[in-house]
């Protein structure tokens, strides 16, 4: 067995055997854990804390739209504003990044991850080349600029390089902010064996996969090539998020989006379908049995109106999701939880809809959330087992939000009426990479993102 790096105690801690108290977790120095122990005593040397988790993954984000966050809420001149006119928004962005602009604000943004109780991410990356679609010298190049911010911060990434080849379904050609992800099958498949480097050399924990950005962006040639070429490996795509793409697909190929995919795709336990939220009841019930994970954005989707998920009938089936934060425009895994419920509630003019047994709402929205989280990362965690990387949070019992529960109560309270104010610590594979709420890098990492900011807002 591997010699104790650090240990953890905390007088109250949420186990594999569910709540206990008094817990000591002994990590080992590759960060993974070496035992839990209920009713035991603090070492001399172990941190000690109130309330430990395990720390959620965030398994959709787009770091570079975390400087977007202001910049998309005036009306159109055109009138009824939408996800598409949000869309041009973005892509006339993104088209004034440069490379160290794209490494800073992923920097600071996982470092609001961490703060917020998140551990690790799947950054689903899809800015690959210079304005105009010109690669740089090494493919790569973002790809690693995003591996070096994990670096930097410590969290946990599993790194999703997006294929992304044709501006719609009928094929037509990619223009505009569009050019800097294009690529073919061949040319992906190089990029990607650079990605994955860039990813593997953020820590032993790292994580990799491949995300064919959607059905609009990549033909089913190419989806079916990618799905071969890349056979083991976390496979994420959007689906169903909008109500043009839905008809826009079935004009083309006769069927809605999610059918489509289900008929002619292997949707398994690898995928990780974003979104997901138009769907029939039908086809509700075939994602769920499928063993995919949803990655749900409840935050994102409210900014983008793009309509609520019904997550009563899926989780009702057993199906599986975890959160992602997406556009990082606010960034709390309790707050997507949270958002997630209420939009059920508003919907259906009820409450607590999305607890399917005996545990309470917050519980059952924390625990499955996890699971579908590292699902979606293909991370060995999200649960204090040993054997695990042990990615933790740790919540302050004086916070408000919290204050006097106990049990599951705790979730309720954190979910419901709490933010990241809550949160004190989080490690990440075993990396304390945040100590009494605050990043151990964040006052170098949020100079360097200030001046960059304040440099592309000059250029917007």
């Amino acid at each position: 067995m591997n010699s104790v790096a650090q240990s953890v105690f905390a007088l109250t801690a949420l186990t594999e055997k569910g709540w206990e108290r008094d817990v000591l977790v002994q990590i080992d120095a590759t960060g993974q854990i070496i035992s839990v122990e209920a009713g035991s005593r603090a070492l001399g040397d172990s941190h000690r804390t109130a309330i430990l988790l395990p720390a959620q993954a965030n398994l959709h984000s787009h770091t570079f739209q975390r400087a977007m966050a202001g910049l998309s809420e005036a009306r159109s001149p055109a009138g009824r504003d939408s996800f598409w006119t949000w869309r041009e928004i973005m892509y006339r962005f993104l088209d004034i990044l440069d490379p160290d602009d794209i490494e800073a604000i992923a920097a600071f943004a996982f470092v609001e991850m961490l703060e917020s109780g998140y551990s690790s991410v799947a950054e689903f990356h899809y800015v690959h080349h210079q304005p105009g679609g010109t690669p740089y010298t090494s493919l790569a190049e973002l790809s690693e600029r995003i591996g070096a911010a994990a670096k930097a911060t410590g969290i946990g990434l599993t790194l999703l390089p997006v294929a992304y080849a044709q501006g719609g379904v009928d094929g037509r050609a990619l223009a505009g902010g569009q050019l800097r992800f294009g690529n073919d099958v061949e040319r992906f498949s190089r990029l990607a064996e650079g990605a994955e480097k860039a990813a593997r050399a953020t820590g032993p924990d790292a994580g990799f996969g491949v995300a064919p950005h959607s059905i609009r962006a990549v033909n089913e040639r190419d989806l079916l090539e990618l799905e071969r070429r890349f056979p083991t490996m976390p496979f994420h795509i959007h689906i169903a998020e909008q109500l043009p793409e839905l008809e826009e697909v079935q004009a083309a190929y006769g069927q809605r989006s999610m059918s489509w995919l289900l008929d002619h795709l292997p949707v398994n336990e690898r995928w990780v379908l974003i979104h997901s939220t138009h769907m029939t009841p039908e086809e509700t019930l075939r994602v769920a049995a499928s063993r995919a994970v949803v990655g749900l954005c409840p935050l994102t989707e409210a900014s983008l109106g793009d309509g609520i998920f019904d997550g009563v009938r899926y989780l009702g089936a057993g199906g599986r999701f975890g959160t992602g934060s997406d556009s990082n425009i606010r960034i709390s895994p309790s707050e997507e939880l949270r958002q997630l419920e209420y939009s059920q509630r508003l919907r259906d003019v009820s409450r607590v809809t999305l607890s399917v047994d005996s545990k309470s709402n917050g519980r059952t929205l924390y625990d499955t959330a996890l699971a579908g989280g590292m699902q979606a990362l293909g991370r060995n965690a999200g649960s204090l087992v040993t054997g695990k990387w042990a990615d933790m949070v740790a919540l302050d019992a004086d916070d408000a939000s919290i204050l006097g529960l106990a049990g599951d109560r705790l979730l309720d309270g954190w979910i419901f009426a709490g933010d990241r104010h809550a949160v004190t610590d989080v490690w990440s594979a075993g990396r304390h990479v945040v100590h009494s709420g605050r990043h151990h890098a964040r006052d170098a990492i949020f100079a360097t993102y200030k001046a960059r900011l304040a440099s592309i807002l000059e250029r917007v």
